[in-house]
């Protein structure tokens, strides 16, 4: 430890002043040194490829973004009113001063770098809880349908995106059927078969609701409790949906 080393340096030149004088400030590099690594700030590799360079936004709304414009160039095209949503988000969730730091920073910085979805997921995945994962896909869903089409290659890359996000197969199902309504959503939503009987239906409510419950978000800012609570309501009307299909 630092701070031994600096007290007895401390000791030697000065006796016992020197000693608590030398470990206070060996105690000062330790903390310094350690916070850095704790934190992830200081040399280190970036998310979206060579070396970690400091930022004023955080790390998050910059991942964020980065998978926000994957989704925007999807289908080819960069769509206005996808890039207006994404603005609005964003300024709903952080702030227009902080928002536009990190648009700033992700044109500057990022953007001419190589954005790897599998890379920048493994990054979120590890830091942030699952609740903020599904969150983050349904975002994405919402920026796919801001232009009002939503294109097969917008979905495939979303797909692709809550793969790396450790999402299951049916919980992307769930989140999809939120923005593509047919005869099946309401059972999507709830993640089970039409086949279910009506005790699998209440269970899977029961567990669905929990599951998104706003409650698990309310650490987060208003455009991601915002989002919580919509899905919650689609959780919602799905089963009373189905209630209403089986007279239950």
């Amino acid at each position: 430890m630092i701070r031994w080393i600096g007290a007895l340096i401390g000791f030697a030149y000065r006796g016992f002043l020197g000693a608590v004088a030398g470990y206070v400030i060996g105690m000062l590099i330790d903390n310094l040194f350690f916070s850095n690594q704790k934190t992830g700030s200081g040399p280190g590799r970036s998310p979206f490829g060579g070396q970690r360079t400091t930022v004023t936004p955080g790390d998050f709304e910059l991942n964020l973004l980065s998978l926000c414009s994957l989704v925007i160039k999807a289908d080819g095209q960069v769509s206005q009113r996808e890039m207006d949503y994404v603005r609005q988000y964003f300024v709903q969730a952080y702030g227009k001063e902080r928002a536009n730091a990190t648009f700033r920073t992700f044109n500057e910085v990022v953007k001419k770098r190589e954005i790897n979805a599998q890379r920048i997921c493994a990054y979120l995945s590890q830091r942030t809880r699952r609740e903020v994962r599904l969150q983050i896909v349904h975002f994405l869903f919402g920026i796919a349908q801001a232009d009002g089409t939503v294109s097969a290659s917008e979905v495939n890359k979303i797909s692709e995106i809550a793969g790396y996000l450790g999402l299951s197969r049916n919980e992307f199902e769930g989140l999809k059927a939120m923005f593509f309504k047919n005869a099946d959503s309401a059972y999507k939503i709830l993640e089970i078969d039409k086949s279910a009987t009506d005790a699998e239906v209440k269970k899977a409510y029961r567990e669905m609701a929990k599951k998104y419950h706003p409650d698990k978000l309310q650490h987060m800012d208003e455009a991601y409790r915002a989002g919580a609570e919509e899905k919650f309501r689609n959780v919602q009307n799905a089963y009373e949906t189905i209630q209403k299909e089986r007279g239950m």
